[in-house]
């Protein structure tokens, strides 16, 4: 029997197709190389692409040096998130999570490796994995997201050794406290919890919203980012961007933010956070608004600092959300250029 030879799409509609699917991209996701020279950025499409920073910042870089070295599918849905071991991509999507030899994708050989699915309670529930984190002295990986609990897999055996359970709807964001072996996580319910994977137990939460300071009924309760260093805290969502001191569970800094934030981290003295409208904005932890950065999206969902030792000439800050372009930032008051799928 002879196969039936697909039909050719004409060059129009192809080009059309394209140019549609690329103004409605949204990039959830970022993670850079353990080389340091390269970026990967997952989209609502499903696809990867892996883009050179060094072939981008290089002072013979052309417009062909913006686009991505290789592009391909990981997941049928969205790539929520992704983090990256020193040798391997980690990708995550709707109740998968991938992993992909950073070699074989920059020699565009994008087979995965391997593909793990957390233990759901139903074989129908398939919860998007909205949070990826490493927890670098257990050599494991915790996941989370739509099935309101974390899981973590042994990352050398690729068994899953533990269910951590007391949020009540969608868990939004993970975050390691990296001097003792605590973990938080934010989620819908509003709640930020804290996690001894010592004791596999819930030992703190904090309800951002029942707080009158950090309260916006009008946003709603959901907790969409969160930061931490030692006993400092910084989290945002529907409630206001508020740093807390996690040992008394005391709020002692609100931002004066309208806009919902979708990502924070802290940086040298600085907290840095990115939401609803164009700007990187930068705050001092007194409060004060250092300054508003603004970018090419009209929305921003994730921020990714490179600060590998490896490659101190791609050191960058680069931001993606609500359409196909990466905006690097060489120094943290101006964008420089933007990365485009």
């Amino acid at each position: 029997m002879e196969r039936a030879v697909p039909l050719a799409v004409p060059l129009g509609q192809a080009e059309v197709f394209q140019a549609l699917q690329r103004l409605h991209m949204t990039i959830f996701s970022q993670s850079v190389s353990p080389c340091g020279k390269f970026l990967a950025a997952g989209n609502n499409y499903g696809q990867i692409a892996i883009f050179s920073l060094s072939a981008a910042l290089s002072s013979e870089a052309k417009e062909e040096s913006k686009k991505p070295v290789v592009t391909f599918q990981a997941h049928d849905g969205p790539v929520y998130s992704m983090v990256s071991t020193d040798r391997h991509l980690l990708s995550a999507g709707d109740g998968e999570v991938k992993a992909w030899l950073w070699v074989e994708m920059l020699k565009k050989g994008c087979k995965e490796l391997w593909c793990r699915q957390p233990p759901y309670r139903t074989s129908l529930e398939v919860p998007e994995i909205n949070a990826l984190l490493l927890v670098p002295k257990e050599n494991s990986l915790i996941l989370a997201g739509g099935d309101c609990q974390l899981h973590t897999m042994d990352l050398e055996t690729g068994t899953f050794t533990r269910v951590l359970r007391g949020h009540t709807d969608y868990i939004h964001c993970l975050a390691l406290r990296e001097r003792s072996p605590e973990v938080l996580s934010g989620g819908e319910d509003g709640a930020v919890r804290l996690w001894d994977l010592r004791i596999a137990k819930e030992v703190q939460t904090i309800e951002v919203y029942k707080h009158e300071e950090c309260s916006r009924p009008h946003n709603g309760r959901w907790i969409g980012c969160l930061a931490t260093d030692s006993d400092w805290m910084v989290c945002g969502g529907g409630p206001a961007l508020t740093l807390w001191h996690l040992r008394s569970s005391t709020p002692t800094t609100i931002f004066p933010m309208r806009a919902p934030q979708k990502h924070v981290t802290f940086y040298q003295d600085l907290i840095l956070s990115a939401g609803q409208g164009r700007c990187v904005n930068q705050w001092q932890l007194s409060g004060e608004l250092k300054a508003q950065v603004p970018g090419s999206s009209p929305g921003l969902l994730s921020l990714s600092l490179n600060q590998q030792p490896a490659a101190p000439e791609c050191k960058v800050l680069t931001a993606a959300g609500n359409s196909c372009r990466v905006d690097v930032f060489t120094n943290l008051g101006y964008r420089a250029f933007s990365l485009s799928f």
